[in-house]
């Protein structure tokens, strides 16, 4: 498939990081493209006992042969991408577009001391907040106007759609999820901008129709952070029970939790126009299913669970996660690809 777009379909901490991980490690995709907010999201991925995460970079870094490219609707903390490119060894390989906006110092200053952002909306006072505010009123500094980041500039819109026209694999990586959408969320406890897959589509800079398939990752239960509603949430108590218990990448502040819920994920397919379902964490749920990477193998009661979502959304569940590492896959796409 050309072109993949990946997108949360819950609250974030789906564990998208892991599925582009995946994805990359084992498919040739030649570019990589992240769109979302900015640096308030983290990505986690383990390969080989080693543990990974990525705030700027897409997840698709560990495939060295993927150019990696961030969309000018994503806002870049200089020190951040900088800290990631030289960790990755991704210097030769990772470019930014012009128009990106930058986080700088006094964005994070005001995102930490406003009172309405850091207690009310429970933000992760990364400054991207009063950065996309800055860009609205169109008085943001852009990735251009800084020498920091000249090394990494070009655009991104042209040389993503360049890919497409020319048949090589691209992937498009979201963040947060979609109902953190600051249009499709519960407002006011949302992110700064719409995160939903036709927005990651405009950070990038590709239309509608070059699209081939969207890729919505949910996990196997709903966790959120923050404040804000959450449908049958389950207590702390509880939560550590079903080891259910998470803590934000980012923060470090503890993930709330509830079961999966399927009137959520049939609006969030809706407003994605998802194509296929990416399933995380099966195996904290069924914890019999751990490292299972052939469907036929699972749980009656883990078969039935995934065959429920399926039944419910109508959309196949083409890759299952039953572990941390990357390779703890079930990969089910030569099935919906027939």
């Amino acid at each position: 498939m050309p072109c993949l777009v990946t997108v949360g379909g819950f609250y974030g901490d789906e564990g998208k990081g892991k599925i582009i991980a995946y994805l990359a490690t084992n498919d040739k995709y030649n570019v990589a493209a992240r769109g979302g907010v900015g640096p308030n999201a983290g990505h986690t991925f383990v390969q080989n006992n080693n543990e990974y995460k990525v705030r700027m970079l897409p997840s698709a870094v560990l495939n060295k042969d993927t150019r990696l490219l961030i969309g000018s609707g994503v806002l870049v903390e200089p020190n951040t991408l900088l800290r990631e490119i030289n960790a990755f060894g991704a210097i030769d390989r990772t470019f930014i577009d012009f128009q990106c906006g930058i986080i700088e110092q006094h964005h994070l200053e005001k995102d930490k001391e406003d009172n309405h952002l850091k207690d009310t909306i429970g933000t992760t006072g990364t400054g991207t907040g009063p950065a996309n505010a800055d860009r609205a009123l169109r008085k943001i500094k852009l990735a251009k106007d800084i020498p920091e980041v000249a090394l990494f500039l070009e655009d991104v819109s042209n040389s993503i759609n360049y890919s497409i026209d020319n048949k090589e694999n691209v992937l498009i990586e979201g963040t947060q999820g979609t109902f953190l959408s600051l249009y499709h969320g519960i407002y006011p406890f949302v992110t700064s901008k719409d995160v939903t897959a036709s927005a990651i589509c405009s950070d990038v800079g590709v239309g509608p129709k070059k699209i081939d398939e969207v890729l919505i990752v949910f996990k196997s239960y709903v966790t959120r952070v923050g404040e804000g509603p959450l449908t049958n949430e389950i207590s702390s108590e509880e939560a550590k029970e079903k080891n259910w218990l998470e803590y934000g990448s980012v923060t470090g502040r503890q993930r709330r939790s509830a079961p999966f819920n399927f009137n959520l994920a049939k609006k969030s397919i809706q407003i994605n126009s998802a194509t296929q379902i990416a399933l995380t964490k099966l195996d904290i749920v069924f914890p019999q299913c751990k490292g299972i990477k052939d469907y036929s193998k699972l749980t009656k009661e883990a078969m039935q669970f995934v065959e429920n979502i399926e039944s419910e959304t109508g959309l196949p569940v083409t890759i299952i996660g039953t572990g941390a590492e990357i390779n703890d896959t079930i990969d089910r796409r030569e099935n919906h690809n027939r």
